[in-house]
């Protein structure tokens, strides 16, 4: 019996990634499929012509194509091995230079100017309402009286569709001289290529360093990319996945520093009173406190990014410590306490933001198609070994033994439910849950090394496929 059962686990792991993987090509396909069997005026109601996913058809090749193609084969070849035995620093280097390729690469197929530069150009996006910043005080302070349209002075769709974080950081950036949608793109594009290595750094943090090393490869090769370059959730993205990091060094020190202190006592020895090194419990506090700092800003960049709560909760959990907690709570109270001191107080901005969004096309697209189609772009962005690896990383073993890597991608499929059930995120989720895709990958983590090459070669082969059937708007 042992040995039927050694036997017939492994399989049944196998057909759990297959059924999984399955199950989310069929629901791509039937998110493809019903726009283009239904009536024109329904499909128009959608305001997406390549639903689910905010682009439209149309196939194509560019600059891009080659070195896109040649990177994913050097990836799939190499990458696996080369994650294994790099020292961990060079292998965080070369997992974010690979990631910025990657995504430059994509963004080229569609050429340099519709690819890249134009996109942040767009007169709905951050950089119009940029030169109308000429006092950064009146602005916050004045931010909330022009978020609801019908008024003169109402901001575009993006900006009021934010905090004003997100106008800030584009302002700041035009103000230190990187004006224009080109530095504007170039900056997106390297923040948002960096969340991969914070993914890999958070989990390396919670005591799962083979689990990021398995993860980056597929973090690196992720179809995600087709939209970190360029949107400004990229930004988003890269800052709220280093907020998640910060706090898990923070999180892993402490819990590194109790269970050393236990030992020393259960062996009768008191803790060493000496000063602390770096990587210690005192070195804990700071960085948590940047943590909080971060995840503040992120509430300021999007409204939605509060959800990014239940990644804090699973690094906490998965440490089991809540002493980082009190520091990161403060950094996040300051950001909160600095906005709210400018004249911008953020539950009035989310009310404001709810009433705007049902002023434009959010009233017209149906809610009936985009709760299942939003979660068939999240997987268009995150990939069929994601879909795969799902079944493994939620194993309720796994997650009963807090598991820190299955506790992250538990917290991400959270984000993406209530963000999903909000109603207030009807299409465009390919690009708008960016910051909570970066950890859906990290279910990859769980694949068996021999399964990784040819999910990889799944993974690459699907976003090959997206950006070159696709003209994507983001």
């Amino acid at each position: 019996m042992p040995e039927l059962i050694e036997i017939t686990a492994p399989r049944s792991r196998v057909r759990g990634e297959l059924l999984g993987a399955a199950a989310a090509a069929l629901l791509v396909a039937v998110a493809f499929t019903v726009p283009q069997l239904a009536s024109e005026p329904w499909r128009r109601s959608l305001f997406a012509a390549a639903a689910p996913v905010f682009g439209h058809w149309s196939p194509h090749i560019g600059w891009g194509t080659l070195p896109a193609v040649a990177l994913a084969a050097a990836v799939i070849i190499g990458g696996p091995a080369l994650a294994d035995r790099l020292p961990w620093r060079r292998l965080l280097t070369v997992g974010y230079l690979c990631a910025v390729v990657w995504a430059f690469a994509l963004a080229l197929v569609d050429g340099w100017r519709r690819g890249f530069t134009a996109r942040l150009a767009d007169g709905h996006e951050y950089l119009a309402e940029v030169s109308g910043v000429t006092d950064i005080p009146a602005m916050l302070r004045s931010f909330a009286d022009r978020i609801v349209d019908g008024q003169p002075d109402s901001w575009t769709t993006h900006v009021s569709g934010h905090p004003p974080g997100a106008l800030l950081f584009f302002v700041l950036l035009d103000r230190i001289g990187l004006g224009g949608s080109t530095w504007a793109g170039i900056v997106c594009v390297l923040a948002g290529c960096s969340a991969p290595v914070a993914v890999a750094v958070a989990l390396r943090a919670l005591g799962a360093e083979e689990r990021a090393r398995t993860a980056l490869p597929f973090l690196v090769l992720a179809p995600a990319a087709i939209w970190i370059a360029v949107s400004a959730d990229a930004f988003f993205a890269g800052v709220t996945a280093w907020a998640v990091a910060l706090l898990a060094v923070a999180a892993g020190t402490e819990s590194t520093y109790l269970a050393r202190t236990a030992s020393l006592r259960a062996a009768g020895r008191p803790p060493d009173p000496g000063p602390a090194p770096p990587g210690t419990r005192r070195a804990a506090v700071p960085v948590a406190f940047a943590a909080g700092v971060l995840f503040g800003f992120g509430i300021f960049l999007n409204y939605g990014l509060i959800l990014m709560g239940f990644l804090a909760v699973a690094v906490l959990i998965g440490a089991r410590t809540v002493r980082p907690l009190l520091p990161a709570l403060s950094g996040a109270l300051l950001v909160v306490a600095g906005f709210a001191a400018a004249g911008f107080w953020w539950m009035d901005g989310y009310h404001l933001v709810v009433e705007r969004y049902y002023q434009g096309i959010a009233a017209t697209r149906p809610f009936g198609y985009w709760w299942w189609g939003n979660l068939a772009a999240t997987i268009c962005a995150v990939g069929l070994a994601t879909a795969a690896a799902l079944s493994r990383a939620l194993a309720p073993a796994r997650l009963r033994t807090l598991d820190p890597a299955a506790l992250l991608v538990a917290a991400a499929v959270c984000a993406v439910a209530a963000a999903d059930l909000s109603g207030l995120s009807k299409a465009e989720t390919e690009r708008i849950w960016l910051p909570f895709d970066m950890w859906l990958l990290a279910a990859t983590a769980f694949l068996p090394r021999g399964h990784v090459r040819p999910w990889l070669t799944v993974q690459a082969a699907g976003a090959l496929l997206l950006v070159h059937l696709l003209m994507t708007n983001w």
